[in-house]
């Protein structure tokens, strides 16, 4: 889910439970808002955590010493 679908869900679960005031039989209108919401704060997690897995941090091996790469190619009047 993405982040925009997030805060809409978000959005349109808190004017369903505390801007509308309006009664449907069977339906509890407050509990659709909040689970709505409630759908959008997940969403909002889990698309923090599928970012943090690009996030730009240094790179460590296994052992954790600094993995260091030579973008230089060898031989090409590279001194």
């Amino acid at each position: 889910m993405s982040l925009g679908i997030s805060l809409f869900l978000i959005a349109v679960g808190a004017v369903l439970a505390f801007a509308v005031n309006y009664t449907a039989q069977g339906v509890d209108i407050a509990a659709v808002g909040w689970i709505l919401m409630a759908v959008g704060f997940i969403g909002i997690l889990m698309y923090l955590m599928f970012l943090a897995t690009f996030a730009p941090f240094r790179r460590s091996d296994v052992t954790g010493h600094d993995v260091v790469v030579d973008d230089h190619p060898r031989g090409h009047g590279h001194v």
